[in-house]
This record gives C-alpha cells, sequence and structure tokens, in this order.
C-alpha cells in the first residue's frame, strides 16, 4: 500500500525504518563493547571449534550469510529515479557497503559478549535474546527494533523489485500491463502487485531456510553471469560510454565467488532442489522464446490489459510526468 500510494512516500517510509535499523544495531553494538571490556570474551576465543570444512558446508554458510547483505545491489534497480545517478549510485554504493559490513561484523561479535554457539543457534530470535540478557527491562526495544528492520527491509524490496518488474515489462520480456503506472499517483501499481504476489506463492510452503538456498542458488547463478557479461563487454565494446565503471578485477573476483558458491555445493553434496532451482530459471526459455524472440501473443491478451487498465486505472509511462 505505501509503495502504490506515492514513491515519495515509499522513500520517507524507507529512511525512517533505516534509521531506527541503524540505531538499534548501534545500542547492541555499544551494548557488547561493554561486555567486552568486562572481559567477557570466552565465546569468542572458541569461535571456529567444531566447524566443518567441506566445500558445501562453507558454500551453504555463506548463503545463509550472504542472505543478511543481500539488498546491496537493490539500488541498480532505481537508478532512473535518482537525482544525478551518475554521482550518487557510486557514491551511495561505496558508502552502504562497508557500513553494513561493519555493523553486521560488530553485531555479531557483541552478540557471541554474552551467548555461545549453541546458545546462538537454540535461539528463535538472538537478538530478543540479547537484549533481554543485556538491557533488562528495556528489552522491549529489541523486538519492536526487529520489526522495524523487517518491515523496512520488506518495504525496500518491495520498491526495487517493482522497478525490476516494471522495467523488463517495458521492454518487452513481461506482459505490457506490467510497464504500466497509475495516472495519478505514478507508481508502477501492476508490478507491485505482481510481485507481492509472486512473494505470496514462494512464503506458502513455510520453510524459510530452504528459500534461502534455493534463491542464494538462483541470485549467484544470475550475479556470476552479470559479472561474466561485463567482462566481455569491457573487450568487446571498448569504447562504449561507461559513466560508472569498475576497476577489471573486482567483476573477475565476483565471478570467481559465483562458480564457487555455485558449484561447490552441487559437486561435494549433490542435492535434487539444486536442479530443480536450475531447471526453474532454464524453462524461462520456454516462454522467452515464442513471446519475446519471435514475439508472439496470446489471443485476448488485449481485452485482458484493457480490462486491467480500468480496474487499476493505469496507463503506458511514456504518458506519465516524473514525480
Amino acid at each position: 500500500m505505501v509503495n502504490c500510494s506515492s514513491v515519495k512516500f515509499a522513500a520517507r517510509v524507507q529512511v525512517f525504518f533505516t534509521f531506527a535499523k541503524l540505531a538499534a544495531l548501534l545500542m547492541i553494538i555499544v551494548g557488547g563493547i561493554v561486555k567486552l571490556g568486562q572481559g567477557n570474551t570466552e565465546y569468542l576465543e572458541d569461535g571456529f571449534e567444531g566447524t566443518a570444512q567441506s566445500a558445501s558446508g562453507i558454500a551453504l554458510a555463506f548463503y545463509d550469510g550472504l542472505w543478511a547483505y543481500d539488498g546491496w545491489n537493490n539500488l541498480n534497480y532505481v537508478t532512473e529515479e535518482l537525482k544525478n545517478p551518475y554521482v550518487n549510485l557510486p557514491r551511495s554504493i561505496i558508502i552502504a557497503i562497508p557500513l553494513v559490513t561493519v555493523c553486521y561484523l560488530l553485531t555479531n561479535i557483541s552478540y557471541f559478549s554474552i551467548m555461545s554457539k549453541a546458545e546462538l543457534l537454540a535461539s528463535d530470535a538472538v537478538a530478543a535474546t540479547w537484549g533481554s540478557r543485556v538491557l533488562g527491562v528495556a528489552a522491549i526495544i529489541i523486538p519492536i527494533s526487529v520489526a522495524c528492520s523487517t518491515f523496512g527491509a520488506a518495504n525496500g524490496s518491495c520498491f526495487t523489485g517493482g522497478r525490476l518488474v516494471y522495467a523488463a515489462a517495458r521492454e518487452g520480456h513481461l506482459p505490457e500491463i506490467l510497464s504500466y503506472v497509475h495516472v495519478t499517483q505514478y507508481t508502477p501499481l501492476p508490478s507491485l502487485l505482481f510481485t507481492s504476489f509472486i512473494a505470496l506463492l514462494m512464503i506458502i510452503p513455510g520453510d524459510i531456510f530452504t528459500l534461502i538456498d534455493f534463491f542464494s542458488f538462483t541470485a549467484w547463478l544470475f550475479y556470476g553471469a552479470t559479472m561474466l557479461a561485463v567482462i566481455v563487454l569491457r573487450f568487446t565494446k571498448k569504447n562504449e560510454p561507461r559513466p560508472y565503471k569498475v576497476p577489471i578485477f573486482i567483476p573477475v573476483f565476483v565471478l570467481l565467488c559465483s562458480i564457487y558458491l555455485i558449484i561447490g555445493p552441487i559437486v561435494d553434496n549433490p542435492k535434487i532442489e539444486f536442479l530443480y532451482a536450475f531447471l526453474f530459471v532454464i524453462s524461462g526459455m520456454i516462454f522467452y522464446v515464442p513471446f519475446v524472440h519471435f514475439k508472439l501473443q496470446l489471443p485476448g491478451m488485449d481485452k485482458f490489459t484493457t480490462f486491467l487498465q480500468l480496474i487499476l486505472q493505469v496507463a503506458p509511462s511514456k504518458y506519465a510526468p516524473p514525480e
């Protein structure tokens, strides 16, 4: 509802909940520093004892760990809506990724200042357990902050995911209706509703860890493909304008990481689930070849598009002024 009502309102909501998240993390970090200063370091000293060293185990651990960091690429999806993107996009990435990394590392160190590995794994909500042990009667702040963090993450994913579908539809890779915007609010209403519907379907099974593995495997498959494209285009189209350019070793390094995260779990511990995820991606060709390459159209699609236009009050984006 927030994202469908107004782009500016959604952006302000995101700023507020991001601030609330960082404030909660700062509280946890400061509390951890105090505990470490009091000599609570026993759980940090043996943090890696008894851990596995298999290629599959490490890759799957990265799936879960990198899930917390996912979102680092979301800002790229809304480049069209950034002010002065040539300056603000690189600046935001350079500031945000190191900031998030430092915050998360210090937060985990704070957790280990009062919890063992077994206690951390047994906890249903690690932050809430930390709050009950450190903050006492003020521990209620932590669950509220977690709720704010969750809402902010959902809002950000909704904001960027809707733009991804909107852009794909505008390029003819998805039904045209998904590239339409609301006639008065100028928000990509159909694409927002579509991504929300897909998200609801994904969570019906209720197994979040399987969903994370599926998502991570598929995501790193595309991250690797993107890095390979960057490398190839750097040599095949040397003279193309590049407002944002990174040293070549960065895409090479990310490509190697992607290959490991894709192949490692399969080689060391093959699972049928990874084949399902791969086939799910490849199945897109079934739709791409007839509907995108050959531009076939289903009978009655124009009437269906017109019907949704009337119901949702949307129109092609070329008729909508920027907000």
